[in-house]
Protein backbone atom coordinates (compact mmCIF):
# COMPACT_ATOMS: atom_id res chain seq x y z
CA UNK A 1 0.00 0.00 0.00
CA UNK A 2 1.38 3.56 -0.87
CA UNK A 3 2.40 6.03 1.86
CA UNK A 4 -0.64 7.81 3.48
CA UNK A 5 -1.63 11.03 5.55
CA UNK A 6 -1.93 9.78 9.04
CA UNK A 7 -5.23 7.63 9.40
CA UNK A 8 -7.91 9.33 11.97
CA UNK A 9 -10.39 5.87 12.29
CA UNK A 10 -13.66 7.53 14.43
CA UNK A 11 -16.86 5.39 14.86
CA UNK A 12 -20.04 6.40 16.38
CA UNK A 13 -22.17 3.07 18.19
CA UNK A 14 -23.92 1.10 15.63
CA UNK A 15 -27.51 1.96 16.21
CA UNK A 16 -30.24 -0.83 17.37
CA UNK A 17 -32.76 -0.91 14.43
CA UNK A 18 -35.44 -1.26 16.53
CA UNK A 19 -37.18 2.64 15.41
CA UNK A 20 -36.41 5.87 13.27
CA UNK A 21 -33.35 7.87 14.61
CA UNK A 22 -34.32 10.18 17.54
CA UNK A 23 -32.18 13.52 18.79
CA UNK A 24 -29.97 10.96 20.60
CA UNK A 25 -28.68 9.29 18.19
CA UNK A 26 -28.94 12.32 16.30
CA UNK A 27 -26.14 13.84 18.26
CA UNK A 28 -23.85 11.09 18.89
CA UNK A 29 -23.57 10.85 15.01
CA UNK A 30 -23.33 14.79 15.12
CA UNK A 31 -20.89 15.01 17.41
CA UNK A 32 -18.60 12.69 15.47
CA UNK A 33 -19.25 14.20 11.95
CA UNK A 34 -17.97 17.33 13.60
CA UNK A 35 -14.84 16.11 14.43
CA UNK A 36 -14.92 14.56 11.10
CA UNK A 37 -14.98 17.20 9.48
CA UNK A 38 -12.07 19.21 11.40
CA UNK A 39 -9.76 16.41 11.08
CA UNK A 40 -10.10 16.28 7.25
CA UNK A 41 -9.68 20.14 7.56
CA UNK A 42 -6.28 19.10 9.17
CA UNK A 43 -4.80 16.69 6.33
CA UNK A 44 -6.02 13.49 8.26
CA UNK A 45 -6.84 10.75 6.55
CA UNK A 46 -10.32 10.23 8.01
CA UNK A 47 -12.32 7.09 7.77
CA UNK A 48 -16.13 7.89 9.72
CA UNK A 49 -17.97 4.60 10.91
CA UNK A 50 -21.89 4.72 11.46
CA UNK A 51 -24.46 1.93 11.04
CA UNK A 52 -27.25 -0.03 12.19
CA UNK A 53 -26.98 -3.49 14.52
CA UNK A 54 -29.41 -5.89 13.18
CA UNK A 55 -29.37 -9.05 14.62
CA UNK A 56 -31.07 -9.85 18.08
CA UNK A 57 -34.41 -11.14 19.68
CA UNK A 58 -35.94 -7.55 19.66
CA UNK A 59 -35.69 -7.48 15.91
CA UNK A 60 -36.72 -10.74 15.42
CA UNK A 61 -40.31 -10.12 17.82
CA UNK A 62 -40.57 -6.39 16.54
CA UNK A 63 -40.59 -8.41 12.55
CA UNK A 64 -42.75 -10.99 13.78
CA UNK A 65 -45.29 -8.38 15.24
CA UNK A 66 -44.83 -6.33 11.99
CA UNK A 67 -45.88 -9.27 9.93
CA UNK A 68 -42.34 -9.14 8.60
CA UNK A 69 -39.45 -11.17 7.96
CA UNK A 70 -36.64 -9.99 9.90
CA UNK A 71 -34.47 -8.86 6.73
CA UNK A 72 -37.47 -7.17 5.38
CA UNK A 73 -37.74 -4.93 9.18
CA UNK A 74 -34.27 -3.93 9.16
CA UNK A 75 -34.39 -2.97 5.28
CA UNK A 76 -37.44 -1.21 5.66
CA UNK A 77 -35.79 0.60 8.60
CA UNK A 78 -32.10 1.32 7.42
CA UNK A 79 -33.19 3.94 4.54
CA UNK A 80 -34.69 5.54 7.32
CA UNK A 81 -31.10 5.98 9.35
CA UNK A 82 -29.61 7.00 6.30
CA UNK A 83 -32.13 9.69 4.73
CA UNK A 84 -31.68 11.23 8.29
CA UNK A 85 -27.87 11.80 8.14
CA UNK A 86 -28.47 12.80 4.79
CA UNK A 87 -30.93 15.96 6.10
CA UNK A 88 -28.14 16.62 9.21
CA UNK A 89 -25.10 16.88 6.35
CA UNK A 90 -23.57 13.90 8.17
CA UNK A 91 -20.74 13.15 5.97
CA UNK A 92 -19.31 9.20 6.98
CA UNK A 93 -17.40 6.82 5.11
CA UNK A 94 -18.91 3.60 5.29
CA UNK A 95 -22.62 2.84 6.61
CA UNK A 96 -22.13 -0.64 8.33
CA UNK A 97 -24.90 -3.08 8.58
CA UNK A 98 -24.38 -6.23 10.84
CA UNK A 99 -26.26 -8.45 8.32
CA UNK A 100 -23.91 -7.71 5.58
CA UNK A 101 -22.08 -10.73 4.44
CA UNK A 102 -19.11 -9.36 5.10
CA UNK A 103 -19.84 -8.63 8.73
CA UNK A 104 -20.48 -12.14 9.37
CA UNK A 105 -17.29 -13.73 8.30
CA UNK A 106 -15.44 -11.17 10.15
CA UNK A 107 -17.24 -12.09 13.31
CA UNK A 108 -16.92 -15.78 13.01
CA UNK A 109 -13.19 -15.34 12.32
CA UNK A 110 -13.04 -13.10 15.42
CA UNK A 111 -15.18 -15.81 17.54
CA UNK A 112 -13.10 -18.59 16.38
CA UNK A 113 -9.77 -17.24 17.24
CA UNK A 114 -11.03 -16.78 21.02
CA UNK A 115 -12.35 -19.99 20.92
CA UNK A 116 -8.83 -21.76 19.31
CA UNK A 117 -7.22 -19.28 22.02
CA UNK A 118 -9.49 -20.97 25.65
CA UNK A 119 -11.22 -18.03 25.50
CA UNK A 120 -14.82 -19.12 25.28
CA UNK A 121 -15.89 -22.08 26.87
CA UNK A 122 -19.35 -24.29 27.05
CA UNK A 123 -22.08 -23.59 29.98
CA UNK A 124 -25.09 -23.11 31.25
CA UNK A 125 -26.57 -19.92 32.02
CA UNK A 126 -29.13 -19.46 34.80
CA UNK A 127 -30.02 -15.67 35.96
CA UNK A 128 -31.52 -11.81 34.49
CA UNK A 129 -31.62 -10.79 30.84
CA UNK A 130 -33.23 -7.34 30.13
CA UNK A 131 -34.71 -7.61 26.51
CA UNK A 132 -35.08 -4.02 25.83
CA UNK A 133 -31.57 -3.70 26.26
CA UNK A 134 -30.33 -6.97 25.14
CA UNK A 135 -28.48 -7.24 28.37
CA UNK A 136 -27.16 -9.63 30.65
CA UNK A 137 -27.41 -8.88 34.60
CA UNK A 138 -26.08 -10.61 37.75
CA UNK A 139 -27.79 -10.71 40.41
CA UNK A 140 -25.08 -8.78 42.25
CA UNK A 141 -25.93 -5.56 40.00
CA UNK A 142 -29.60 -5.27 40.53
CA UNK A 143 -31.99 -4.27 42.96
CA UNK A 144 -34.21 -7.37 44.08
CA UNK A 145 -37.96 -6.66 44.83
CA UNK A 146 -37.70 -7.27 48.71
CA UNK A 147 -40.61 -10.13 48.55
CA UNK A 148 -39.07 -11.79 45.67
CA UNK A 149 -36.75 -14.74 47.34
CA UNK A 150 -33.75 -15.95 45.16
CA UNK A 151 -32.77 -17.08 41.85
CA UNK A 152 -35.39 -19.66 40.72
CA UNK A 153 -38.23 -18.28 43.39
CA UNK A 154 -38.28 -14.65 41.45
CA UNK A 155 -38.41 -16.46 38.43
CA UNK A 156 -41.96 -17.85 39.94
CA UNK A 157 -42.95 -14.77 41.15
CA UNK A 158 -44.21 -12.77 38.48
CA UNK A 159 -44.91 -9.64 40.62
CA UNK A 160 -41.59 -9.65 42.09
CA UNK A 161 -39.58 -9.31 38.85
CA UNK A 162 -36.98 -6.95 39.29
CA UNK A 163 -35.93 -4.14 36.56
CA UNK A 164 -33.62 -3.59 34.37
CA UNK A 165 -31.03 -1.08 36.34
CA UNK A 166 -30.66 0.60 33.22
CA UNK A 167 -34.32 1.33 31.38
CA UNK A 168 -35.89 0.25 34.65
CA UNK A 169 -38.28 -2.34 32.74
CA UNK A 170 -38.73 -5.74 33.87
CA UNK A 171 -36.17 -8.56 33.33
CA UNK A 172 -36.47 -11.91 32.34
CA UNK A 173 -35.04 -15.32 34.08
CA UNK A 174 -32.99 -16.77 31.96
CA UNK A 175 -32.06 -20.56 31.96
CA UNK A 176 -30.19 -21.92 29.14
CA UNK A 177 -27.02 -23.71 27.66
CA UNK A 178 -24.69 -21.24 26.22
CA UNK A 179 -20.73 -20.36 25.25
CA UNK A 180 -19.40 -18.07 27.63
CA UNK A 181 -16.55 -16.01 27.38
CA UNK A 182 -13.77 -15.80 30.04
CA UNK A 183 -14.29 -11.82 30.60
CA UNK A 184 -13.30 -12.22 34.31
CA UNK A 185 -9.69 -13.04 33.63
CA UNK A 186 -9.13 -9.82 32.10
CA UNK A 187 -10.03 -7.84 35.34
CA UNK A 188 -6.44 -7.16 36.09
CA UNK A 189 -5.84 -6.21 32.71
CA UNK A 190 -8.31 -3.57 32.32
CA UNK A 191 -7.75 -1.81 35.90
CA UNK A 192 -4.32 -1.36 34.55
CA UNK A 193 -5.08 -0.64 31.28
CA UNK A 194 -7.51 2.55 32.41
CA UNK A 195 -5.20 3.80 35.11
CA UNK A 196 -1.77 3.63 32.94
CA UNK A 197 -3.70 5.29 30.11
CA UNK A 198 -6.07 8.05 31.46
CA UNK A 199 -7.10 8.94 27.92
CA UNK A 200 -8.64 5.98 27.21
CA UNK A 201 -12.03 6.91 28.34
CA UNK A 202 -13.65 9.84 28.76
CA UNK A 203 -14.71 12.15 30.29
CA UNK A 204 -12.89 11.48 34.04
CA UNK A 205 -16.43 11.01 35.54
CA UNK A 206 -17.42 7.30 33.14
CA UNK A 207 -13.83 6.30 33.67
CA UNK A 208 -13.66 6.58 37.33
CA UNK A 209 -17.26 4.62 36.84
CA UNK A 210 -15.52 2.17 34.72
CA UNK A 211 -12.86 1.68 37.21
CA UNK A 212 -14.65 1.41 40.43
CA UNK A 213 -17.11 -1.13 38.55
CA UNK A 214 -14.13 -3.14 37.68
CA UNK A 215 -12.76 -3.22 41.06
CA UNK A 216 -15.84 -4.92 42.06
CA UNK A 217 -14.88 -8.22 39.69
CA UNK A 218 -16.24 -9.28 36.63
CA UNK A 219 -18.09 -12.54 35.42
CA UNK A 220 -18.03 -14.17 32.67
CA UNK A 221 -20.21 -13.09 29.64
CA UNK A 222 -22.52 -15.44 28.06
CA UNK A 223 -22.46 -14.86 24.66
CA UNK A 224 -24.65 -17.05 22.61
CA UNK A 225 -28.04 -17.58 22.49
CA UNK A 226 -29.47 -21.44 21.64
CA UNK A 227 -33.56 -19.99 20.84
CA UNK A 228 -32.58 -16.83 18.76
CA UNK A 229 -32.68 -17.64 15.26
CA UNK A 230 -31.97 -14.57 13.81
CA UNK A 231 -28.13 -13.74 14.32
CA UNK A 232 -24.73 -15.27 13.61
CA UNK A 233 -24.19 -18.59 14.16
CA UNK A 234 -21.23 -19.45 16.33
CA UNK A 235 -19.24 -21.62 13.77
CA UNK A 236 -18.25 -24.36 15.51
CA UNK A 237 -21.81 -24.97 16.57
CA UNK A 238 -23.34 -24.64 12.95
CA UNK A 239 -23.68 -28.16 12.44
CA UNK A 240 -24.28 -29.59 15.74
CA UNK A 241 -26.95 -30.78 17.56
CA UNK A 242 -27.09 -27.19 19.47
CA UNK A 243 -26.86 -24.62 16.94
CA UNK A 244 -26.15 -21.45 18.54
CA UNK A 245 -26.27 -17.39 17.69
CA UNK A 246 -24.04 -14.75 18.91
CA UNK A 247 -25.24 -12.85 21.69
CA UNK A 248 -26.07 -9.47 19.96
CA UNK A 249 -23.55 -7.54 21.53
CA UNK A 250 -20.71 -10.00 20.77
CA UNK A 251 -21.63 -9.55 17.09
CA UNK A 252 -21.98 -5.91 17.21
CA UNK A 253 -18.86 -4.53 18.62
CA UNK A 254 -16.84 -6.47 16.11
CA UNK A 255 -18.34 -4.01 13.96
CA UNK A 256 -15.56 -1.76 14.72
CA UNK A 257 -12.58 -4.04 12.98
CA UNK A 258 -15.35 -5.30 10.12
CA UNK A 259 -15.31 -2.43 8.15
CA UNK A 260 -11.58 -1.78 7.96
CA UNK A 261 -11.08 -5.89 6.80
CA UNK A 262 -10.00 -7.81 9.24
CA UNK A 263 -11.16 -11.42 8.63
CA UNK A 264 -11.50 -10.59 4.82
CA UNK A 265 -8.66 -12.74 4.02
CA UNK A 266 -7.12 -10.28 1.71
CA UNK A 267 -3.96 -9.08 1.35
CA UNK A 268 -5.33 -5.24 0.54
CA UNK A 269 -7.58 -5.90 3.65
CA UNK A 270 -4.97 -6.89 6.21
CA UNK A 271 -2.55 -3.84 4.84
CA UNK A 272 -6.30 -1.86 5.43
CA UNK A 273 -6.95 -3.43 9.19
CA UNK A 274 -3.14 -2.40 9.47
CA UNK A 275 -3.49 1.05 8.46
CA UNK A 276 -6.72 2.25 10.10
CA UNK A 277 -6.69 0.37 13.62
CA UNK A 278 -6.27 1.00 16.41
CA UNK A 279 -9.46 3.49 16.28
CA UNK A 280 -8.85 7.11 16.83
CA UNK A 281 -12.27 7.07 18.88
CA UNK A 282 -15.19 5.42 19.83
CA UNK A 283 -18.25 7.96 20.31
CA UNK A 284 -20.86 5.74 22.49
CA UNK A 285 -23.78 7.25 24.89
CA UNK A 286 -22.72 6.98 28.35
CA UNK A 287 -25.58 4.17 28.70
CA UNK A 288 -23.21 1.61 27.16
CA UNK A 289 -19.95 2.44 28.10
CA UNK A 290 -19.74 -0.99 29.81
CA UNK A 291 -20.10 -2.99 26.70
CA UNK A 292 -17.29 -0.40 24.75
CA UNK A 293 -14.97 -0.39 28.00
CA UNK A 294 -15.38 -3.53 29.50
CA UNK A 295 -16.36 -6.10 27.13
CA UNK A 296 -15.00 -4.89 23.82
CA UNK A 297 -11.58 -3.69 24.93
CA UNK A 298 -11.45 -7.83 26.57
CA UNK A 299 -12.25 -9.02 23.49
CA UNK A 300 -9.76 -7.81 21.59
CA UNK A 301 -7.19 -8.01 24.00
CA UNK A 302 -8.04 -12.06 24.16
CA UNK A 303 -7.60 -12.09 20.48
CA UNK A 304 -4.34 -9.96 20.08
CA UNK A 305 -5.52 -6.60 18.98
CA UNK A 306 -4.89 -3.36 20.34
CA UNK A 307 -7.19 -1.38 21.99
CA UNK A 308 -8.80 2.09 20.66
CA UNK A 309 -7.07 4.72 21.75
CA UNK A 310 -10.08 6.43 23.31
CA UNK A 311 -13.59 5.93 23.88
CA UNK A 312 -15.70 9.09 25.04
CA UNK A 313 -19.17 8.83 26.48
CA UNK A 314 -21.61 11.87 25.97
CA UNK A 315 -24.39 12.30 28.48
CA UNK A 316 -28.09 12.33 27.99
CA UNK A 317 -30.35 15.18 26.46
CA UNK A 318 -33.04 15.93 28.96
CA UNK A 319 -36.21 18.25 28.53
CA UNK A 320 -36.88 19.97 32.07
CA UNK A 321 -34.36 18.04 33.40
CA UNK A 322 -36.09 14.06 32.25
CA UNK A 323 -34.19 12.07 29.42
CA UNK A 324 -36.46 12.15 26.17
CA UNK A 325 -38.67 9.22 25.72
CA UNK A 326 -41.96 8.97 23.52
CA UNK A 327 -43.11 7.05 27.01
CA UNK A 328 -43.39 10.43 28.38
CA UNK A 329 -44.19 12.99 25.87
CA UNK A 330 -41.16 15.14 25.54
CA UNK A 331 -39.21 13.73 22.25
CA UNK A 332 -38.31 15.81 19.64
CA UNK A 333 -37.46 14.48 16.20
CA UNK A 334 -34.41 16.06 14.54
CA UNK A 335 -36.55 16.57 10.96
CA UNK A 336 -39.14 19.04 12.92
CA UNK A 337 -36.09 21.20 14.55
CA UNK A 338 -34.13 20.75 10.77
CA UNK A 339 -37.70 22.21 9.55
CA UNK A 340 -37.44 25.08 12.11
CA UNK A 341 -34.07 25.69 12.31
CA UNK A 342 -32.36 24.67 9.30
CA UNK A 343 -29.60 22.13 8.93
CA UNK A 344 -26.76 24.24 10.19
CA UNK A 345 -28.54 26.05 12.95
CA UNK A 346 -30.02 22.73 14.73
CA UNK A 347 -25.96 21.76 14.17
CA UNK A 348 -24.74 24.70 16.02
CA UNK A 349 -27.32 24.08 18.83
CA UNK A 350 -26.34 21.26 19.71
CA UNK A 351 -22.21 21.52 19.42
CA UNK A 352 -22.68 25.32 20.82
CA UNK A 353 -24.97 24.76 23.88
CA UNK A 354 -24.89 21.46 25.29
CA UNK A 355 -21.38 20.42 26.58
CA UNK A 356 -20.60 16.97 25.28
CA UNK A 357 -20.01 14.60 27.60
CA UNK A 358 -22.68 15.57 30.52
CA UNK A 359 -26.17 15.64 30.51
CA UNK A 360 -27.61 18.66 28.86
CA UNK A 361 -31.32 20.17 29.04
CA UNK A 362 -32.80 21.39 25.67
CA UNK A 363 -35.46 23.61 24.98
CA UNK A 364 -36.91 25.69 22.08
CA UNK A 365 -36.79 28.76 24.10
CA UNK A 366 -32.78 27.54 24.18
CA UNK A 367 -32.51 27.34 20.78
CA UNK A 368 -34.35 30.49 19.80
CA UNK A 369 -31.92 32.06 21.72
CA UNK A 370 -29.20 30.78 20.73
CA UNK A 371 -30.13 31.09 17.07
CA UNK A 372 -31.16 34.47 17.54
CA UNK A 373 -28.20 35.67 19.19
CA UNK A 374 -24.85 33.74 17.99
CA UNK A 375 -26.89 32.97 14.28
CA UNK A 376 -29.10 35.60 13.13
CA UNK A 377 -27.22 39.12 15.59
CA UNK A 378 -23.58 38.39 15.61
CA UNK A 379 -22.86 35.90 12.69
CA UNK A 380 -25.62 36.78 10.24
CA UNK A 381 -26.04 40.39 10.97
CA UNK A 382 -22.28 40.76 10.70
CA UNK A 383 -21.87 39.31 7.24
CA UNK A 384 -24.94 41.03 5.75
CA UNK A 385 -24.11 44.75 7.35
CA UNK A 386 -20.67 44.32 6.11
CA UNK A 387 -21.02 42.68 2.53
CA UNK A 388 -23.73 45.86 2.37
CA UNK A 389 -20.81 48.62 3.16
CA UNK A 390 -18.72 46.45 0.45
CA UNK A 391 -21.33 47.18 -2.37
CA UNK A 392 -22.04 50.29 -1.24
CA UNK A 393 -19.07 51.85 -0.60
CA UNK A 394 -16.52 49.63 -2.67
CA UNK A 395 -18.31 49.19 -5.74
CA UNK A 396 -18.62 45.19 -4.58
CA UNK A 397 -15.08 44.44 -4.64
CA UNK A 398 -12.40 44.04 -1.38
CA UNK A 399 -10.42 46.96 -0.75
CA UNK A 400 -6.79 46.01 -0.51
CA UNK A 401 -5.42 46.93 3.03
CA UNK A 402 -3.35 49.85 2.62
CA UNK A 403 -1.31 49.29 6.20
CA UNK A 404 -1.12 50.39 9.31
CA UNK A 405 -1.12 53.80 9.01
CA UNK A 406 -3.39 55.31 11.03
CA UNK A 407 -3.40 55.23 15.06
CA UNK A 408 -7.16 53.35 14.74
CA UNK A 409 -5.70 50.92 13.11
CA UNK A 410 -4.42 49.57 16.87
CA UNK A 411 -7.90 48.25 16.61
CA UNK A 412 -7.05 45.86 13.30
CA UNK A 413 -4.24 44.98 15.02
CA UNK A 414 -6.27 43.73 18.04
CA UNK A 415 -8.78 41.93 15.59
CA UNK A 416 -5.96 40.03 13.68
CA UNK A 417 -4.08 39.29 17.36
CA UNK A 418 -7.60 37.37 18.57
CA UNK A 419 -7.69 35.40 14.81
CA UNK A 420 -3.50 34.80 15.35
CA UNK A 421 -4.77 32.48 18.70
CA UNK A 422 -7.72 30.82 17.14
CA UNK A 423 -6.02 28.06 15.89
CA UNK A 424 -4.78 27.12 19.03
CA UNK A 425 -7.69 27.64 20.75
CA UNK A 426 -9.40 25.25 18.77
CA UNK A 427 -7.57 22.79 18.82
CA UNK A 428 -7.23 22.43 22.18
CA UNK A 429 -10.64 22.30 22.73
CA UNK A 430 -11.52 19.66 20.18
CA UNK A 431 -8.73 17.61 21.43
CA UNK A 432 -10.27 17.72 24.52
CA UNK A 433 -13.74 16.73 22.78
CA UNK A 434 -14.96 20.26 24.07
CA UNK A 435 -17.16 21.15 21.23
CA UNK A 436 -18.67 24.52 22.79
CA UNK A 437 -15.61 25.49 23.77
CA UNK A 438 -14.22 25.51 20.15
CA UNK A 439 -17.18 27.56 19.09
CA UNK A 440 -16.51 29.76 21.79
CA UNK A 441 -13.33 30.61 20.73
CA UNK A 442 -14.45 30.91 17.63
CA UNK A 443 -16.80 33.51 19.02
CA UNK A 444 -14.39 35.96 20.19
CA UNK A 445 -13.43 37.08 17.07
CA UNK A 446 -17.34 37.25 15.57
CA UNK A 447 -17.79 39.46 18.64
CA UNK A 448 -14.58 41.31 18.34
CA UNK A 449 -15.36 41.89 14.33
CA UNK A 450 -18.71 43.17 15.22
CA UNK A 451 -17.30 45.59 17.86
CA UNK A 452 -14.63 46.60 15.42
CA UNK A 453 -17.36 47.56 12.91
CA UNK A 454 -19.38 49.21 14.99
CA UNK A 455 -16.35 51.13 16.70
CA UNK A 456 -14.64 52.56 13.33
CA UNK A 457 -17.97 53.47 12.32
CA UNK A 458 -17.40 53.06 8.25
CA UNK A 459 -20.44 54.74 7.38
CA UNK A 460 -18.59 58.24 9.11
CA UNK A 461 -15.26 57.55 7.29
CA UNK A 462 -16.70 57.08 4.49
CA UNK A 463 -18.07 60.92 3.98
CA UNK A 464 -14.48 62.02 4.36
CA UNK A 465 -12.26 61.18 1.48
CA UNK A 466 -8.92 62.06 3.64
CA UNK A 467 -10.16 58.75 5.35
CA UNK A 468 -10.45 56.65 2.55
CA UNK A 469 -7.35 54.37 3.71
CA UNK A 470 -8.43 53.73 6.62
CA UNK A 471 -11.88 53.09 5.54
CA UNK A 472 -10.26 50.18 3.33
CA UNK A 473 -8.25 48.98 6.20
CA UNK A 474 -11.77 48.89 8.16
CA UNK A 475 -13.08 46.97 5.19
CA UNK A 476 -10.59 44.58 4.72
CA UNK A 477 -9.87 43.93 8.07
CA UNK A 478 -13.55 42.63 9.14
CA UNK A 479 -14.23 40.81 5.59
CA UNK A 480 -10.88 38.84 6.68
CA UNK A 481 -12.20 38.15 9.55
CA UNK A 482 -15.41 36.44 8.23
CA UNK A 483 -13.12 34.69 6.00
CA UNK A 484 -11.17 33.12 9.27
CA UNK A 485 -14.59 32.65 10.88
CA UNK A 486 -15.96 30.45 8.02
CA UNK A 487 -13.26 28.56 8.04
CA UNK A 488 -13.09 27.44 11.38
CA UNK A 489 -17.21 27.24 11.83
CA UNK A 490 -17.33 24.55 8.47
CA UNK A 491 -17.11 21.56 10.28
CA UNK A 492 -20.12 22.65 12.68
CA UNK A 493 -22.04 24.44 9.63
CA UNK A 494 -20.42 23.08 6.23
CA UNK A 495 -23.53 24.62 4.09
CA UNK A 496 -23.29 28.58 5.69
CA UNK A 497 -19.70 28.60 5.62
CA UNK A 498 -19.08 27.44 2.21
CA UNK A 499 -22.12 30.31 1.02
CA UNK A 500 -19.77 32.83 2.99
CA UNK A 501 -16.86 31.80 1.37
CA UNK A 502 -18.72 31.98 -2.08
CA UNK A 503 -19.63 35.82 -1.10
CA UNK A 504 -16.34 36.43 -0.58
CA UNK A 505 -15.21 35.16 -4.01
CA UNK A 506 -13.52 32.22 -2.83
CA UNK A 507 -13.27 28.49 -2.46
CA UNK A 508 -15.70 26.42 -0.58
CA UNK A 509 -14.23 26.05 3.25
CA UNK A 510 -14.92 22.36 3.55
CA UNK A 511 -12.13 21.87 0.83
CA UNK A 512 -9.64 23.10 2.98
CA UNK A 513 -6.86 20.47 3.83
CA UNK A 514 -4.77 22.72 6.11
CA UNK A 515 -6.90 24.95 8.23
CA UNK A 516 -3.99 26.18 10.35
CA UNK A 517 -2.72 27.52 6.68
CA UNK A 518 -5.56 28.84 5.23
CA UNK A 519 -6.27 30.75 8.54
CA UNK A 520 -3.46 32.68 8.58
CA UNK A 521 -4.54 36.22 8.68
CA UNK A 522 -4.60 38.27 5.25
CA UNK A 523 -5.59 35.88 2.48
CA UNK A 524 -8.51 37.21 1.19
CA UNK A 525 -7.31 38.74 -2.49
CA UNK A 526 -7.99 42.17 -3.25
CA UNK A 527 -10.48 42.84 -5.76
CA UNK A 528 -12.54 39.79 -4.88
CA UNK A 529 -16.04 40.52 -5.74
CA UNK A 530 -18.19 40.69 -2.42
CA UNK A 531 -21.98 39.55 -2.94
CA UNK A 532 -24.26 40.55 -0.12
CA UNK A 533 -26.80 37.94 -0.52
CA UNK A 534 -30.00 37.11 1.28
CA UNK A 535 -29.92 36.86 5.29
CA UNK A 536 -28.05 33.77 6.41
CA UNK A 537 -30.14 33.39 9.66
CA UNK A 538 -34.19 34.99 9.96
CA UNK A 539 -34.60 35.56 13.59
CA UNK A 540 -37.15 33.14 15.08
CA UNK A 541 -40.25 33.45 17.79
CA UNK A 542 -40.18 30.91 20.39
CA UNK A 543 -43.18 28.73 20.49
CA UNK A 544 -43.21 28.48 24.46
Amino acid sequence: MTAKRSSYYLTTPIYYVNDVPHLGTAYTTLAADVMARYRRMLGHDVYFLTGLDEHGQKVEQAATAAGMTPQEWVDDLAPKFADAWKMLNINYDVFMRTTDGAHKKSVQAFAARLYENGDIYSGNYEGWYCLPDETYWAESDIEMPEDSGEGGDVAQNEGAVPNCPDCNRPLQFVREKNWFFRLSKYTDFLIDHYENNPQAMGPDTRRNEILSFLRSGLHDLSISRANVEWGIPLPWTEDSDDPQTMYVWFDALINYITAIGFGAGTEADDEEFAYRWPAQVHYVGKDIIRFHCIIWPAMLHAAGLALPKTVYAHGFLLTKGEKMSKSRGNAMTPAELVDRFGVDGYRYYFMRDVSFGVDGSISDEAMVQRFNGDLANDWGNLCSRLFSMVGKYCEGVAPAYVGDIHAEDAEGAALRDVAAELFARVEDAMNRFDYSGALNAIWDLVRAANRYLEDSAPWGLAKDPEKADQLANVLYSTLEACRVVALYTAATMPETSDEVMSRLGLGPATAVIDLEAAAKWGQLPAGNTIRKGDPLFQRLESTT
